[in-house]
């Protein structure tokens, strides 16, 4: 830091690394040097007299107590309500001691896994030996591993089951917390690092067997953080709900409002239904409803469900489960719009023109009442002429007018020109016990796209809304790609023989030429990768800066409250903004927007990293009996240690290690993204054709490692080197292969392989 951190900033320091708490640890985690740190010393002091700090050196600590002030972890209220904590700064040989925290009443709520930093005094009762007074409740959770514990002697290690992380962790005796060899285990720093040079872990929770099949979901829920156990306050909360009634609300039971949702959803928390509009004026124009279900009414601001729900912010999905944002209660029941049962909603009339502009809408607080919950598959089919009995009474009533109201938006999504890639989503088929058997793309329906521009339609409805009644809310923000990464796109399709527009504004349209033009060639999953690679990741913000990719200037979730704690905000915001009741957007909701953006996002993309891990372990394991064999794919990245490769088969990724390249030293381009032999010249950049054999899949980390056989449909040359260890060396050196000697020629030889590839594939 360039200055001096305040006393709160060295406090949340010691709190959070209570093992590092030396003057020389703060000024290193700080910045401080020179004469900034007699400054530190003089804060130091200050902290110390004020009760916050004890100084106390290791040569004279009892390591049997406590520290006066010390970091607690809180566990879940007991049955009688009380609230005790796990002490992270004992460090003695006896039996832990069990600290009671005695809340005044202005201190704020606690709830199980907070940390807090706390004034403990020696006590002498029966079922505690510390009571604990809270100064304040602080920031994260102490780093976190999850791996495989291997017993030893002296206690034990665990390897991470992290792709790439190769060091491993020295448990002591005392920490193993009964772990047994081979068991999946989580643990937290325990200290710093050992006579070996390895960091202490304690383990805290034991997660059986590794390689048993419903464990890869498990490893990626733990190892990311998400929490997938709810308090029994929430619970109970939960748990207490009644069905809301017709009062204060629209009837909407005789809409005939459908759920078409994925044949295996767990819950539907949108319905929808159109019909040619009767107004002389709007000629060949629809009326379209979309109903979501009133999650605000059952989950009201600063209840233990809303904070429970803020802090998930999202459901996440895995093959083998779902970990909710809300308790199934909510989430599988009073929440769900099931087929038959009065359920309330919040629902929004729209009326397009015959080109699928949107001319009005109008927001209702609603009862409804589903006549169907149906599956895409069979809507689809229906509409091709194959109704099942759940399907036909409702064809001309009900699906084909949805179809026909469909038929308008793609018009006015023509027009608008989003951002139109085409990147087959993969399925994962699991067993009864949770193996794969198969791995599948998922069809792509009229059904699919028919919900998804209704949906849109809503969510532009409730952004325009709000900001009409000058109400906050959440927007969904997709910013333009960044330069750079438009110019590494340009260079992608630069080397496939294609164009993208420089030097003017850049527009989606621009992008769906590109795209287009791609389209039936070798090079189509190529630019569609490399496009969406160039794309900034969305988020939430309370500022209004528009979603490139969809094109609109206002847009903001509403249509999935249920797993979404954005669309609940909407919701909330949309009550406020009509009067429908006291459960609207509190002004605690309106001064936490921010925060509450900042964090959902973030919770957004964990969800996101961990649902991808899941599928690469699950891919892992179902090539794991299919080592040695031989598969088709194409470059997908270029890194200094290797090429990633996609198969064509799964969508795997997997990785071909320097060594299994070639036999040479193979020199790493960032700029254009290449690795090239420096004995052959061969030259190995994204999109190109290969043949690999699968050499290794470890489920535990999801890593695939691949050896390249062809490249383009030739094999590889041969280098003079002698193995791995060879050309690394000479690679390095000035002699044989890849001094300083061969440079400038290798150099050129990039350039001309650039243009000689660009002028063939322009050719062809």
């Amino acid at each position: 830091m360039s200055q001096l951190p305040t006393k709160a900033q060295i406090l949340d320091w010691i709190s959070a690394n209570p093992t590092l708490t030396a003057k020389r640890d703060i000024a290193k985690a700080f910045g401080i040097k020179g004469a900034a740190r007699i400054d530190l010393k003089r804060l130091l002091k200050e902290l110390e007299a004020e009760g916050h700090l004890e100084k106390r050196k290791k040569t004279y600590r009892d390591p049997d107590r406590l520290p006066p002030v010390s970091v607690l972890q809180v566990k879940a209220p007991t049955p009688d309500g009380d609230l005790f904590a796990k002490p992270l700064e004992w460090h003695g040989e006896g039996v832990e001691p069990i600290v009671l925290v005695v809340p005044r009443a202005s201190d704020p709520a606690l709830g199980e896994g907070d940390r807090i930093l706390a004034r403990l005094q020696v006590v002498h009762e029966e079922d505690h030996n510390y009571e604990a007074r809270l100064i304040r409740r602080i920031g994260s959770n102490p780093r976190r591993i999850l791996g495989v514990f291997s017993k030893r002697s002296e206690g034990g290690r665990i390897k991470p089951v992290d792709k790439g992380a190769d060091k491993e962790w020295q448990v002591a005796a005392g920490d193993v917390h009964g772990a047994r060899d081979g068991e999946l285990v989580e643990a937290e720093l325990a200290g710093p690092k050992s006579r070996m040079g390895l960091p202490r872990a304690r383990i805290v929770e034991r997660l059986g067997d590794p390689t048993a099949p419903k464990a890869v979901s498990l490893i990626a829920i733990h190892q990311h953080g998400i929490p997938d156990a709810f308090p029994d306050a929430v619970i109970a909360e939960a748990d207490a709900m009644k069905p809301a009634g017709l009062s204060g609300r629209e009837d909407l039971r005789e809409l005939p409002l459908i759920t078409i949702d994925p044949a295996d959803a767990r819950d539907h928390d949108d319905a929808c239904y159109a019909h040619a509009d009767d107004d002389p004026k709007n000629k060949g124009g629809h009326v379209i409803w979309v109903a979501i279900a009133d999650v605000a009414h059952y989950v009201r601001p600063g209840s233990a469900l809303d904070r429970e729900a803020r802090k998930r912010g999202n459901s996440s999905y895995f093959p083998d489960r779902v970990v909710p944002m809300l308790p199934d209660r909510l989430s599988g029941d009073l929440c769900s719009l099931h087929e038959g049962v009065p359920r309330a909603c919040l629902a929004v009339r729209m009326q397009i023109n015959a080109g699928g502009e949107k001319l009005s809408h109008r927001f209702v607080r609603g009862l409804m009442r589903s006549p169907a919950s149906l599956n895409y598959q069979e809507v689809q089919q229906g509409m091709d002429g194959q109704p099942n009995d759940r399907v036909a009474p409702l064809m001309e009533s009900v699906i084909a007018p949805l179809y026909a109201a469909y038929d308008a938006l793609t018009r006015a999504r023509a027009a608008r020109q989003p951002l139109d890639l085409d990147l087959p989503e993969r399925r994962i088929e699991l067993s009864e016990e949770g193996k794969v058997q198969s791995v599948n793309f998922r069809d792509r329906l009229d059904a699919h796209r028919l919900i998804e521009e209704f949906m849109i339609l809503a969510n532009v409805a409730a952004a325009e809304t709000l900001i009409a009644k000058k109400v906050p809310q959440l927007f969904r923000v997709h910013e333009e790609p960044p330069q750079d990464k438009l110019e590494s796109l340009r260079d992608t399709a630069d080397a496939a023989g294609l164009t993208l527009a420089k030097g003017q504004v850049l527009k989606t349209a621009h992008l769906n030429k590109l795209l287009h033009d791609a389209a039936g060639t070798e090079e189509s999953e190529l630019i569609n990768l490399a496009t969406l690679r160039s794309m900034t990741q969305a988020y939430y913000s309370p500022k209004n800066f528009g979603h490139f990719g969809l094109a609109l200037q206002n847009y903001a979730h509403f249509t999935s409250p249920i797993r979404r704690y954005s669309d609940l905000i909407v919701h909330r915001g949309l009550i406020a903004a009509h009067g429908w009741g006291d459960d609207g957007l509190s002004p605690d909701d309106i001064d936490k927007l921010e925060p509450t953006a900042a964090h959902i996002s973030d919770t957004e993309r964990r969800s996101m990293i961990a649902e991808r891990d899941t599928t690469d372990r699950y891919l892992a394991a179902y090539l794991s009996e299919r080592v040695g064999n031989e598969f088709t794919g194409r470059i997908s990245g270029i890194a200094r240690f290797g090429a990633f490769v996609k198969l064509d088969e799964t969508g795997a990724d997997g990785l071909i290690p320097m060594r299994n390249l070639g036999r040479e030293y193979f020199h790493f381009d960032q700029e254009t993204a290449t690795l090239m032999g420096s004995d052959t010249g061969l030259t190995i950049t994204i999109g190109q054709r290969v043949t690999v054999r699968l050499t290794e899949a470890a489920p535990v980390t999801g890593g695939i490692a691949l050896e390249l056989l062809e490249i383009d449909g030739e094999r590889p040359p041969r280098g003079n080197g002698t193995g791995p260890r060879g050309r690394r060396g000479a690679g390095r050196g000035g002699s044989g292969k890849g001094g300083p000697a061969k440079r400038k020629l290798i150099k050129s030889k990039k350039k001309a392989a650039k243009v000689s590839r660009k002028r063939r594939q322009t050719r062809g």
